[in-house]
């Protein structure tokens, strides 16, 4: 070679080649000048990351759970003429080529002692959803006596395919194909459960928050200002069917305007009891607060006024005014919040701190769940007789409404 002409790396079969004589040749790069991350590559990353591991604990679930399914429902037809290999059988000539490949991984993770629980060790362990799914279809007539709808159950999978296939391959979701697996995910679970009553509660705890809810106490949902929180779990949720509900705030804003009254009349008339805690709209501190927001003089008393108003007028209407109660105090509200069967191991509260600057449909919101009592210093023994978010807001609503007089 001679010196002015640079050694390529082989990219012609091998063949080394060697630029022209007298021709500029950039000078190799420093050995890692490109490799340090920006901190938007690391946002970005950590971004992938995230939905990435949300979206897998889902799928992660759902391929357990059809696992299961698959097992209950073949097992015993194929197992007691085939032995302890009934998948292959179950596979049938079409899925000869995957179920084999599932065996001798199998085989290979006995070889290495990748299989940690004795129960992982079967030929069904290794399938993956959509095999799952193929024995499911080839074998349906089995799985119609407990699964009502096939087609939708074929839909479902085939919509998770585009999730999963960017989790196992390491590749990015935006957060519309994030929720519409985790959708998807929820829905199949439920179908395959259709036997079984649908779990109760109006905020059902999905898969994510199961695992990291004893990081997070009893909080199930945080929302930037009430709008988004709204698009979550909108007002007929967390109110419908409620058999007891506490508010308490300045206006109440959430329950009066986003629920009729029409429909507040039915929950009473249902047997909910209610108690709902107003800042004194006369008051010394109503005044306090529209200076803080800027407001004019009277602004907000009149606002707060029309909501009371309101539910005095639906009060008059329910035959049992006793179980709905009205009261107002001349305290500033240090928080707005609402607690629904705060009774019951199904309570919801949601919890909105008051800014100085800042409305109540602008602050965000906490949503807490009651059940979630159970997590806290599960593994601290110290950490008990403390109280949870939800018990300690709750309590923080016993002692104004104690010190609140009611509104005849």
């Amino acid at each position: 070679m001679s010196s002015s002409g640079l050694e390529l790396p082989p990219g012609n079969g091998g063949e080394t080649t060697e630029a022209p004589a007298g021709a500029a040749v950039p000078r190799p790069v420093e050995i890692g000048v490109d490799l340090d991350w920006t901190a938007e590559d690391w946002s970005e990353v950590r971004t992938r990351v995230e939905r990435a591991g949300r979206a897998y604990v889902w799928l992660n679930l759902v391929e357990q759970r059809l696992r299961s399914v698959v097992a209950a429902v073949l097992r015993p037809v194929y197992e007691p003429v085939h032995g302890p290999e009934w998948e292959i059988a179950a596979a049938g000539p079409t899925g000869q080529e995957w179920v084999q490949r599932a065996a001798a991984l199998r085989e290979v993770s006995r070889r290495k002692g990748h299989l940690l629980d004795p129960a992982d060790d079967t030929v069904l362990a290794f399938l993956t959803l959509p095999q799952l799914r193929e024995l499911m279809v080839q074998h349906w007539p089995c799985f119609a006596p407990y699964l009502e709808n096939r087609r939708e159950v074929e839909l479902t999978l085939d919509e998770l395919e585009v999730a999963r296939s960017a989790v196992s391959r390491n590749r990015g979701m935006n957060r519309a194909v994030l929720e519409q697996a985790e959708r998807a995910c929820a829905r199949l679970l439920r179908l395959l459960d259709s036997g079984a009553p649908p779990s109760a509660g109006r905020l059902p705890a999905d898969a994510v928050e199961r695992l990291v809810g004893d990081r997070f106490t009893d909080v199930a949902g945080v929302h930037p200002d009430r709008v988004r929180l709204q698009r979550q779990l909108p007002a007929e949720e967390l109110f419908g069917g409620a058999r007891r509900l506490d508010g308490i705030g300045i206006g109440l804003g959430l329950l009066v305007q986003n629920y009729p009254g029409r429909r507040l009349v039915r929950l009473a008339e249902a047997g909910c009891r209610m108690r709902l805690l107003f800042l004194n709209p006369a008051g010394g501190a109503m005044r306090r607060r529209e200076r803080e927001l800027g407001l004019k003089r009277g602004e907000l008393a009149r606002s707060v006024e029309t909501n009371i108003l309101h539910v005095r007028r639906v009060r008059a209407r329910v035959r049992d005014p006793e179980a709905f109660e009205i009261h107002v105090s001349d305290d500033t509200p240090r928080f707005s919040a609402y607690f629904v069967d705060a009774d019951g191991p199904d309570g919801v509260a949601v919890v909105q701190s008051y800014l100085r600057r800042s409305r109540g449909m602008e602050t965000p919101a906490l949503v807490l769940r009651r059940a979630g009592r159970e997590l806290i210093g599960r593994d601290d023994p110290a950490a008990d007789g403390e109280l949870s978010l939800f018990e300690t807001y709750r309590e923080e609503f016993e002692w104004a409404w104690e010190d609140s007089r009611p509104v005849s």
